[in-house]
C-alpha cells in the first residue's frame, strides 16, 4: 500500500487530515502511530481556526520528522526543514491554489454552522480526500 493510500484509508476511518497524513508516514520515521495522531489531533480543520489545511501541517509534521533538528545549535537542519516545508507548500499550491482549509473546501469548518455546511456538501468525502492523496503524493515526491 502507498503512503496515499494509507493517508486516505487512515481518513475515511474517520481520523483528520493532519492525522491521516502524519499517520501514514509516522513509523517509517520512528513515530508511534497512536502517538502521531494524539500529536497531530489539534491541527485538522485549519487547526480549528480558519488556517492551514489539517493534509498540510500533517505534511509539515512528517517533514520535521526526518529533517528536523534535536539541537538548538544545528542550523542546517532547521534551514533543510525550511527549506522542505516552502517546497511542499509550493507544489501544493500549485496544485490546489492555496494551503488555507476555507480556500480548499469552500467553507470556513471552525465555525459550527461552517462545520454544519461542510457536512451537508458532503465535503469530508467529496473534498477533503483529494488533499489528504495530495499531501502524501508530494510528500513521497519531495522526501525521495
Amino acid at each position: 500500500m502507498t503512503n496515499s493510500e494509507k493517508a486516505a484509508a487512515i481518513f475515511k476511518e474517520g481520523f483528520s487530515c493532519s492525522m491521516a497524513v502524519l499517520g501514514a508516514f509516522c513509523e517509517q520515521f520512528g513515530l508511534d502511530k497512536k502517538l502521531a495522531y494524539k500529536v497531530s489531533s489539534g491541527f485538522g480543520g485549519g487547526m480549528h481556526l480558519d488556517q492551514t489545511c489539517g493534509a498540510v501541517t500533517g505534511a509539515f509534521m512528517v517533514i520535521g520528522l526526518k529533517y528536523g533538528r534535536t539541537r538548538a545549535d544545528d542550523v542546517e537542519a532547521k534551514m533543510k526543514v525550511a527549506k522542505m516545508t516552502n517546497e511542499f507548500a509550493k507544489k501544493f499550491k500549485a496544485r490546489h491554489g492555496s494551503i488555507r482549509c476555507t480556500d480548499l473546501i469552500g467553507v470556513n469548518i471552525s465555525t459550527p454552522e461552517g462545520f454544519e455546511e461542510a457536512k451537508k456538501q458532503d465535503a469530508f468525502k467529496q473534498i477533503c480526500p483529494k488533499y489528504v492523496i495530495s499531501a502524501a503524493e508530494i510528500l513521497d515526491e519531495i522526501l525521495g
